[in-house]
């Protein structure tokens, strides 16, 4: 049953990154201007003429758009129903902690997590659209995410082998990285800078445009700014484009050696092939991704789906790790 439970709340995580990339991406993050509640209303937004005029009348620096606050509601929802199942397992954990590989620290910090990452989906709204915070709330949720599926892959009761491992260090040395450019594309995508090089392989038709770094990676400004559409000027916002770009030739070369090298090695088992397969096929997918991001002017279809890919490939990293002690 634990086991189960914590298989749907990976899924339910997933789904639950997946509609914040879509909230931010559709410029619902203000959807609703206040927390936990939208409009005042704890459930639902306005909808009628009346209370939209009410809403409009307590928030004037926002109006009702209906359409944009019931996409930031629907992802409050299912981020809560994820909390709720992560209670669960930590009461199921704790219930059950006598019994043979049972977990219990990891779901008692996943409850810690979400609190905290409620909070963050607080200051997201209360401190409009805070660059950090937002990337924060970004990095929260696929922690939460892959913190999850290394709890299935525990309660599997496959463990690890004793002897040291070579490759396990190597591999935890992709998983840091993997993370380095989720961070980079969080404050890219947070700072509105997804655009800022409209072309490829170059860059505003240069392969080194005007680019100011340090006001580019200024992680915290003024409170009371409101940063939807982002603040930033052009060759600020280019810089942190560049650095996401560049980052991922770091991380693409790395991960292709790292995985051919799994492939063909003669000691590697089925299961670490298979992975290695799947994550190249992921890699590849997420270099496809960000290049389609560009050449196709950031559809949000193909933006949401970066958003994933990066999901999956860091699940792959974890499992990768995981599978690497049991050889």
């Amino acid at each position: 049953m634990f086991k189960n439970i914590a298989l749907i709340s990976v899924l339910l995580a997933l789904v639950v990154v997946v509609l914040g990339a879509y909230v931010r991406l559709s410029h619902a993050g203000l959807g609703c201007p206040d927390w936990p509640g939208c409009y005042g209303h704890l459930v639902g937004v306005p909808e009628s003429t009346a209370e939209i005029d009410i809403a409009n009348q307590a928030y004037p620096e926002r109006a009702v758009e209906a359409g944009k606050a019931w996409k930031e509601v629907i992802h409050r929802y299912f981020a809560g129903a994820l909390g709720l199942l992560i209670l669960l397992l930590a009461i199921l954990a704790i219930k059950n902690r006598k019994n043979p590989g049972q977990p219990v620290w990891l779901p008692i910090v996943l409850v810690g997590l979400v609190i905290f990452q409620a909070l963050l989906g607080m200051w997201t709204v209360t401190l409009l659209l805070k660059p950090v915070i937002v990337m924060l709330h970004l990095l929260g949720g696929l922690t939460i995410v892959a913190l999850l599926w290394w709890l299935v892959l525990k309660s599997s009761n496959q463990q690890p082998s004793t002897d040291s491992k070579k490759l396990t260090p190597v591999l935890v040395l992709g998983l840091v990285l993997v993370v380095g450019q989720i961070v980079l594309g969080g404050w890219t995508s947070t700072n509105y800078a997804a655009l800022a090089c409209p072309d490829f392989p170059t860059c505003q038709g240069e392969w080194w445009p005007e680019t100011d770094f340090k006001e580019g990676f200024v992680f915290w400004r003024g409170l009371g700014q409101n940063y939807e559409f982002g603040v930033l000027d052009n060759p600020a916002r280019t810089a942190i484009h560049l650095s996401h770009r560049l980052f991922a030739i770091v991380v693409a070369v790395f991960w292709l050696f790292v995985l051919l090298r799994i492939m063909k090695r003669d000691n590697s088992s089925p299961n670490m092939r298979q992975l290695a397969t799947i994550t190249l096929l992921l890699l590849l997918a997420q270099i496809a991704l960000g290049v389609s991001n560009i050449v196709m002017k950031l559809p949000i279809s193909v933006a949401v789906m970066h958003n994933g890919g990066a999901a999956l490939l860091l699940l792959s990293a974890v499992t990768l790790i995981y599978y690497s002690r049991l050889e």
